[in-house]
């Protein structure tokens, strides 16, 4: 008797994408909202206003922080060059994410994701099951310091294939959590937060000796009609800020405002990672520093493989702005202090209105002129 075929955490049979020869209508894309209608500028045409600035932490100190600081500034990311992640590094992780996605289905659902909602393992996230239509997409979502429990799910026998994946993943783990400090020093520096007078600072010493991190895997196969389908909707990190490492096949966008296009993230610049700043970074620099739309769209012709890595607070730490030394007198705190879980409610609320959960911790303006 052959054997039901494996099932996802919406009870729903695994949509083989390499079989596809058309996009069915689980998978068919309208735009849910303007932002997703805006027209897009081709990355290699993209002028002035529209180039995604590239940060070179090789370019010293103060020149790559103001880089930086003006990047978050205006457009909630940047590309990361002069890092100092070893190539070999990163290429192993890519390796091994694609030989992951290279497995049979029966195999990657081993480790699928739990019912109840599950924030980790191999499926589609809870929240990406709220939308009418599927992405043309499959992921797997886990804490880097449980890869060897969770991944023992896909490989229960623990030979050389679980062992050089689970190598390269803590690998990546590690390399992107210093890449992190690196990266949150600098901003804390471009904030007024690292001169002398508060070098090691309390917040900001717990900020950085907390940080907590998430990887996600994500393949976006080649697609038979890519106008009829996405990979992943536009939507904001919710969390400090992301690295994303990707295959060198454009596919990731940013929403550029007034008036509002998607600009598409250039994918040849070898061994550039991508950051993004996110919604609670938004809120510890009081709005500097603003997190970013942005989506995930697939193409004809190649497959391409996105690594998040999300880096935010423990989820006790209530994300407060820093109001730096340097802010002008009279400066308020525009938002409230939030923790990670009460956002996550917030934005659950908000979810298809297309309002920020931003706006529900914003400080009321008539409270803004009583202090």
């Amino acid at each position: 008797m052959p054997s039901s075929p494996p099932v996802d955490n919406n009870g729903a049979a695994y949509f083989d994408f390499r079989a596809a020869d058309r996009v069915p209508e689980s998978h068919a894309w309208t735009a849910l909202n303007e932002e997703d209608s805006a027209p897009v500028v081709a990355a290699a045409a993209a002028p002035g206003d529209d180039a995604v600035p590239v940060v070179d932490m090789r370019d010293g100190d103060t020149s790559a922080v103001a880089v930086a600081a003006r990047a978050a500034e205006e457009w909630g990311a940047f590309l990361l060059v002069g890092h100092g992640v070893p190539d070999d590094v990163l290429a192993r992780a890519e390796e091994q994410a694609a030989r992951l996605f290279a497995l049979p289905a029966a195999a990657k659902a081993r480790a699928a994701r739990r019912p109840g909602g599950s924030s980790t393992g191999y499926g589609v996230p809870p929240y990406l099951l709220r939308y009418p239509k599927r992405m043309w997409a499959e992921g797997y979502t886990f804490p880097p310091a449980a890869v060897r429990d969770e991944f023992h799910r896909v490989w229960p026998d623990a030979g050389d294939d679980y062992h050089r994946f689970c190598a390269a993943m803590e690998e990546y783990d590690a390399a992107m959590r210093a890449l992190g400090e690196r990266l949150l020093a600098m901003f804390f520096k471009a904030l007024g937060l690292a001169g002398d007078e508060v070098t090691g600072g309390e917040t900001e010493r717990k900020i950085r000796d907390t940080l907590t991190s998430t990887l996600h895997l994500n393949m976006y196969p080649k697609c038979p009609d890519p106008d009829r389908a996405i990979g992943l909707a536009a939507h904001t990190d919710s969390g400090f800020f992301t690295f994303i490492l990707q295959s060198p096949v454009p596919g990731l966008q940013l929403l550029r405002r007034r008036p509002d296009r998607w600009v598409t993230v250039p994918a040849g610049t070898p061994r550039a990672l991508i950051v993004v700043v996110g919604d609670l970074f938004h809120v510890l620099t009081n709005g500097r520093f603003h997190s970013v739309l942005h989506r995930a769209v697939v193409n004809w012709g190649s497959d391409r493989i996105s690594m998040p890595y999300f880096l935010g607070p423990p989820a006790d730490m209530k994300v407060a702005p820093l109001m730096a030394s340097g802010s002008p007198p009279g400066s308020k705190a525009v938002y409230q202090a939030v923790t990670w879980p009460e956002y996550m409610v917030m934005r659950e609320k908000l979810f298809g209105t297309n309002v920020s959960a931003l706006t529900m911790i914003r400080v009321a303006k008539e409270e803004d002129e009583e202090t």
